[in-house]
């Protein structure tokens, strides 16, 4: 079945393509709309050529750098008797190297395609909004899946080529080993597009918020704070760019860590097939997420919310059917398929759990509201009650997927009546059929992430070029929606991460050759202290960051109206341009 990976992708492609002019050829509205859609592209834009020239000099650097570390090793010497075939140390050296910066290069394109469509969508969506919902919908919707296809498809096309560059098709046991660089450029990458767009993002809002709607008494979005056009760009860069970086380098890491489980598996049964299967299955899970999203009509949208689950559950119903399909042709057990079930509905678990804990009608939004009918102080108690209860539910949703695909792996092993041998527990390949069957709906989450920045800049816009009442109506709404899917999108990328977390570490075990970990050894516990420690120090610099980065904005917009007071009654026009570069300038300083 491993054909149908280029042809998913080639599909892909083509659709990303179709998507990209169906939305552009789309009527982007009146002069005044176009106006303001220009400040948020040329911002964007500014920001990330600032950003990624940053990455790509850093990037170059650890990829020799990279090459010189894993060639000071040596060569790859299997294990006494296995039939890997041992790699020499340069050729394992340079071809780390080189796949670290192809993976970072294929993620910065992905971001950077997926940002500009999207800052070239909203004002079609503004545009759209006026006419009707469904439309808005479509437009916003098709916007969005541009960067989620492009994401997948050149994730798995950067897998599969290099896997079959380095020799995949004669040694399909050994290539997995030498593309584990590419992981690592799109880890990077990541890094940075989360850290530098989410102090942006986070650092505009603030500024356009406390000195717009706390100091001035102004509304939100109004064109008279010269913040609101930064605070546009920053949703762009740091939900479009910062969150496809991320899925980007989960669905590559998460494929070759499986891919390097199923080596252990081939060499005991000779079959190919085990350290294929995640290829397909990616491939399988584009083919559903295109079908999801082409069953959303415009005609149809009643509610945007309702129409957003259709297209998943479509996209959640085809996944199960290629896991029914590709499983027993390429595994043999059905066991393994219950594992991808798993998998698959751990996904839908975290959509709906999201949706509970920040959509507006269920009790958490409801208590929070109710919280701050008495002032900002039992505002703050709630929300942050709310915050600390939110973890409660995705770690036992996540242990309950861990240990049931682990079971189920286990049986799947015995059921063929495969011996172990190593250091390879019976049920890891079961977590990782999970996590490949979690990320079979990954385009079509992405996509639901990118319609949130898109709705929200099509209410800016809205706002900024005096849309008439019915049409923010429409966008308020979609906007609503869109911080939903937002924060969906961060759920799932959560509980990816930590079914990946298992599996990329279990790869590791094995090899390593390290039969277990064991805390009682000292090093190990001191190892582990300081690995939760490192979430908190990372957490401070981070919101450090934000505070000084906003302080920043916040600067400008009170000198401005202070020094321009015709801003307040129109008659001066806000340096939107000035906001923009001083809020890039200071993100991209205080994430280095």
């Amino acid at each position: 079945m491993i054909w149908i990976v280029p042809i998913s992708v080639i599909v892909a492609l083509f659709f990303a393509g179709y998507l990209t002019w169906d939305v552009l050829r789309r009527d982007p509205g009146t002069a005044e709309a176009q106006e303001i859609g220009g400040f948020i592209y040329d911002g964007a834009v500014a920001f990330i050529k600032r950003q990624y020239r940053t990455i790509a000099f850093l990037s170059i650097f650890v990829a020799v750098i990279l090459a010189a570390v894993v060639g000071a090793f040596g060569a790859e010497e299997p294990p006494e008797g296995s039939a890997i075939e041992p790699v020499e140390g340069m050729a394992l050296a340079w071809r780390t190297g080189v796949a670290f910066f192809i993976g970072a290069l294929s993620s910065a394109i992905a971001g950077i395609i997926g940002l500009i469509t999207a800052v070239k969508t909203n004002v079609r969506t503004a545009s759209a909004a006026s006419r009707s919902l469904g439309e808005a919908v479509m437009v916003s919707l098709r916007g969005g899946a541009i960067s989620g296809i492009l994401v997948v498809a050149l994730s798995l096309l950067g897998v599969y080529s290099l896997f079959m560059l380095f020799g995949g098709a004669d040694h399909p046991e050994a290539a997995p080993f030498l593309i584990v660089g590419y992981g690592f450029g799109a880890s990077f990458v990541a890094l940075f597009a989360q850290l530098g767009g989410g102090i942006y993002t986070k650092a505009a809002d603030v500024g356009a918020d406390l000195v717009g709607k706390v100091e001035a008494g102004i509304p939100e979005d109004d064109p008279r704070n010269a913040a609101v056009v930064a605070d546009l760009v920053g949703d762009n860069v740091g939900d479009c760019s910062g969150r496809g970086a991320d899925l980007f380098e989960s669905t590559a890491a998460e494929s070759i860590g499986a891919m390097i489980l199923g080596v252990a598996l081939w060499s005991v049964t000779g079959e190919v097939a085990w350290i294929f299967f995640p290829l397909v299955i990616r491939g399988l899970g584009l083919f559903a997420s295109i079908i999801g999203l082409l069953s959303i009509r415009p005609g149809a949208v009643k509610d945007p919310q309702r129409a957003l689950d259709v297209g998943f559950w479509v996209t959640t119903v085809l996944s199960v059917a290629g896991m029914a399909v590709a499983v027993p042709i390429m595994l043999g057990s059905w066991w393994f398929f219950l594992a991808g079930l798993i998998g698959i509905f751990t996904a839908v678990a975290f959509v709906y759990i999201t949706q509970y804990y920040t959509s507006g009608t269920w009790r958490p939004v409801q208590e929070i509201v109710e919280a701050s009918r008495t002032g900002p102080a039992t505002n703050i108690i709630a929300g942050l009650a709310m915050g600390f209860e939110n973890t409660a539910i995705p770690i036992i949703t996540i242990s309950l997927a861990l240990g049931g695909s682990f079971w189920a792996g286990a049986q799947g092993v015995e059921d063929l009546g495969i011996e172990m041998h190593g250091t390879l527990s019976a049920g890891v390949f079961g977590t990782a059929v999970a996590t490949m069957g979690m990320l079979m709906s990954a385009a079509y989450i992405l996509a639901m992430d990118t319609f949130g920045p898109i709705a929200d800049n099509a209410g800016g816009i809205a706002e900024f070029s005096d849309a008439g009442e019915e049409t923010r109506l429409i966008t308020d709404g979609l906007d609503a929606v869109g911080n939903t899917t937002k924060a969906l999108t961060k759920g799932y990328a959560v509980a990816s991460a930590a079914l990946a977390a298992f599996l990329l570490f279990s790869a590791y075990l094995e090899k390593a050759r390290i039969a277990q970990v064991d805390l009682a050894k000292v090093e190990v516990f001191i190892g582990a202290m300081l690995g939760a420690m490192l979430v908190f120090l990372f957490s401070s610099l981070a919101i450090r960051a934000v505070g000084r980065a906003s302080s920043a904005i916040i600067e400008e917009v009170r000198r401005q109206f202070r020094e321009h007071p015709g801003i307040m009654d129109h008659t001066e026009k806000p340096d939107y341009q000035r906001a923009v570069d001083i809020a890039a300038s200071s993100a991209l300083r205080n994430m280095i």
